[in-house]
């Protein structure tokens, strides 16, 4: 059964002083790219500490369905064959990608330059989300698309036999975009290149190298980055080790900065500078966050977060800092209602075309929770007044993993439970939540 067919509504209380160590799932994106370049790689490659979140395990299938071999060992362990690049076999069955979005765009960039047909589909979530920022320049390299107004999924995706390598300036930051444009010129002769005015994750350009591709990064004036792929690599299996998610770390870590007493430790989280923007600005609010036994696993720098609970403070966070922390501005936002002053996030045009419309969700159940919060364009902008927000409410969270996970820690820290219509989701990303956040101190039931 799928995360999204059984309803499970939540609550969340008042929490003790949260203490103790916790280990989060491995990150999400770095384990949708493993399973992805392990099946184009030519021999065996080994990924340790993959996220076992629903999301990534449709990502799994899908890789199986496209022909590679994919099996998980007793001790945890995932084990690829690949197909080398340009190999992959059509599928004889739809390819439903649950609420993967990360999992569906980057696939239909590594399908656009393979000549056959794949259809994708999704849950409800998947299939309300446009994808036509990917189809745009997938459709320049020679790629055909039938599907529902705006892209939307179900979307058949007819690879071409003869595709063209561009230049590609992203339109938004989205490294979900530049992904699937650098992935669709793997297989594409001569050299694609992708140009973002603002640097995106990169996780992307680092493990293709770690595979054996030519990838070469060019900083612009301004601050932009040119990303170009040489097409038609052997890539060669490799092992991998997934970092902590940051994105998942960011619940425990805020849930400990607002309760009182609190002090925890999170471990072997990743900390790549293009998806540190959250820490960044907690740090601006005066956040006790200590970055500790600071190292690099896999080609991906990791570190410990020791944090304890503290005062935080409002601030401006500048539209440029959107796309390392793009995932994170719901938590932000809960840890702006308990600050003191006014948070301003700018620039968040991107959370309206994610699981939901994030940025109306994020404000509507700020209010709902005594918050007063306002939405002036694309920023969002929240009045805190230095002490816990009132709370009381139950939150729908539309199958958004991230809504639901942040409203359950402002139930933590506020006078009164918080409630959310619908845990299901989160298994996409955070398997084992509420336990997790449970044996640290949290009050978090089914009800």
């Amino acid at each position: 059964m799928s995360a999204s067919s059984l309803v499970i509504p939540m609550m969340s209380f008042a929490a003790r002083p949260l203490a103790g160590e916790a280990k989060v799932p491995g990150d999400k994106s770095i384990s949708h790219r493993a399973l992805m370049f392990g099946a184009l790689a030519i021999g065996r490659s080994t990924i340790e500490g993959l996220l076992e979140g629903e999301d990534v395990l449709r990502t799994a299938e899908a890789m199986r369905r496209l022909g590679a071999l994919v099996t998980r060992q007793e001790d945890g362990r995932w084990i690829l064959h690949g197909r080398g690049v340009g190999g992959l076999a059509e599928p004889e069955d739809v390819l439903d990608m649950g609420n993967a979005g990360t999992g569906a765009r980057l696939l239909m960039g590594l399908v656009a330059s393979h000549p056959f047909t794949a259809v994708f589909t999704g849950d409800a979530s998947l299939r309300s989300r446009p994808m036509r920022r990917i189809v745009e320049p997938l459709s320049r390299i020679g790629a055909g698309f039938v599907g529902r107004s705006g892209g939307r999924l179900p979307l058949a995706v007819i690879g071409t036999a003869s595709p063209i390598p561009l230049t590609y300036e992203l339109p938004m930051p989205s490294a979900q975009v530049k992904s699937a444009v650098l992935l669709a010129g793997l297989n594409t002769p001569g050299i694609t290149t992708v140009i973002e005015r603002q640097a995106t994750r990169d996780h992307t350009e680092l493990m293709l190298r770690s595979f054996g591709a030519q990838v070469d990064v060019e900083t612009l004036s301004g601050g932009g980055r040119a990303i170009s792929v040489t097409g038609q690599p052997e890539l060669t299996g490799c092992s991998i080790k997934v970092p902590a998610d940051p994105s998942s770390a960011a619940f425990p870590v805020v849930a400990a900065l607002l309760v009182d007493g609190s002090h925890i430790v999170v471990t072997s989280v990743g900390t790549n500078p293009l998806r540190s923007g959250l820490y960044q600005t907690l740090l601006e609010m005066g956040a006790d966050i200590t970055v500790a036994n600071a190292r690099i696993e896999g080609g991906e720098p990791v570190a410990d977060l020791v944090v304890r609970a503290s005062a935080l403070s409002g601030v401006d966070v500048p539209p440029e800092r959107a796309p390392t922390m793009i995932d994170e501005y719901p938590i932000l936002a809960v840890a702006a209602a308990f600050a003191r002053g006014t948070t301003r996030m700018g620039g968040l045009a991107e959370l309206r075309v994610k699981e939901s419309d994030r940025l109306a969700a994020v404000a509507g159940g700020l209010a709902a929770c005594g918050v007063r919060v306002e939405i002036d364009g694309d920023d969002l902008i929240v009045h805190g007044d230095g002490g816990p927000a009132e709370g009381g409410a139950t939150i729908a969270v539309n199958l958004d993993h991230r809504i639901g996970m942040s409203f359950l820690v402002m139930g933590m820290a506020a006078r009164r439970p918080v409630g959310i219509d619908d845990a299901s989701a989160i298994a996409t990303s955070f398997p084992g939540f509420a336990g997790l956040m449970n044996g640290l101190g949290a009050k978090i039931e089914k009800i």
